[in-house]
């Protein structure tokens, strides 16, 4: 092994530190989504030793120029068979890191800047197939009532469709962030980029929750508990995704036998998206399903739920209706001054 430069000890220090410490801390608890991480660095990495013959000796800032980035996003394509969404989804991740390192040394700053005008690839959306509502009643018959595992999974089921939260939301979900004593019961959320949001339950997601934390989780839960908890490891340490998966297909493979609109080889993510075209079809406007899915973008839902053009022009209405409500109620109040109407603090005289 050839001896390290400065430079280079600078940036693997970061990227270890970036791949061990931020990620799991501050982008997400997902397995996937730092695997997703580690993937794109180990490629790019990959790349830089076979593609371009780097080593411990020679690796230095230039070699994450926007040309060796968009030398190595065709190498994704022509030489790994990496389809535009997968490149997409891998610069994403380059450009995380080169932002972290930017941040924590200024003279790299510029590599983050010239990573964010490389253009995507262009993708072709392919619309994720949910299911009907009997699909997802035959699906909810399936677990047995009889077993303690069934009426776990049952449980899990119903609140999976019930939220449409994503796998990783609904595992990471701990006994404190529960609400079912108020008003208005609900569950607080942590999605990407550990952002909260604040979804409601229905009383027959409500009464399937209280009798599994009755069961599971007796009289006095902890609020550090996960919620749904491994079997091995106890209330300390979260269900794994592949456990899910697997009870999943199970009893798709049930419900089908009775149901062939059950896909057999189901995923949680068919469930959200089910979840979401039901809301849909039951008039639920896109800007609040857009909400409730923990999407950033409007136009994420919109490509998700392959919403028409008659659809979409609805909810941009809508939204721009929201939009002059909130400035209409500026207006009439008069007597606030400039400060409060431009949303900034008054100045201190």
């Amino acid at each position: 092994m050839k001896k390290a430069n400065e430079e280079a000890v600078v940036i693997t220090r970061y990227m270890n530190t970036f791949l061990h410490k931020y990620v799991p801390s501050q982008k997400s608890h997902s397995s996937h989504t730092l695997r997703s991480y580690n993937n794109a660095l180990t490629l790019y990495v990959g790349f830089l030793e076979t593609g371009k013959g780097i080593h411990t000796g020679n690796l230095c800032r230039e070699c994450f120029s926007r040309e060796y980035i968009e030398e190595w996003l065709t190498w994704l394509m022509e030489k790994r068979g990496c389809s535009p969404e997968s490149c997409n989804n891998r610069l994403s991740s380059l450009r995380a890191f080169l932002k972290y390192l930017g941040t924590r040394e200024i003279s790299f700053l510029y590599l983050s800047e010239d990573a964010s005008r490389i253009p995507r690839r262009k993708e072709m959306h392919k619309k994720v197939k949910g299911m009907s509502k009997k699909a997802v009643q035959a699906l909810l018959s399936a677990p047995d009532p009889s077993t303690k595992t069934g009426r776990r999974d049952l449980a899990l089921m119903v609140i999976m469709y019930g939220t449409a939260a994503r796998m990783d939301e609904l595992l990471s979900m701990k006994i404190g962030h529960l609400h079912l004593d108020t008003k208005k019961p609900n569950v607080s959320i942590i999605g990407k980029g550990c952002k909260i949001r604040t979804l409601y339950l229905l009383p027959k997601a409500v009464a399937h929750l209280r009798k599994y934390l009755k069961e599971f989780h007796g009289d006095t839960p902890l609020a550090e508990s996960y919620v749904f908890y491994s079997r091995n490891i106890g209330p300390a340490g979260k269900m794994s995704q592949p456990a899910v998966n697997q009870q999943l297909k199970k009893h798709a493979s049930t419900a089908h036998a009775g149901c062939n609109e059950v896909p057999e080889k189901l995923h949680a993510h068919r469930i959200r998206h089910a979840k979401a075209s039901h809301w849909l079809e039951d008039g639920m406007n896109i800007v609040q399903i857009s909400f409730l899915l923990g999407h950033q973008q409007l136009q994420t839902s919109m490509v998700y739920l392959d919403i028409t053009t008659e659809q979409e022009a609805k909810a941009l209405a809508t939204l721009e209706s929201e939009n002059d409500k909130k400035v209409s109620k500026k207006w009439k109040n008069d007597k606030s001054g400039l400060a409060e109407f431009c949303g900034v603090k008054t100045m201190k005289r």
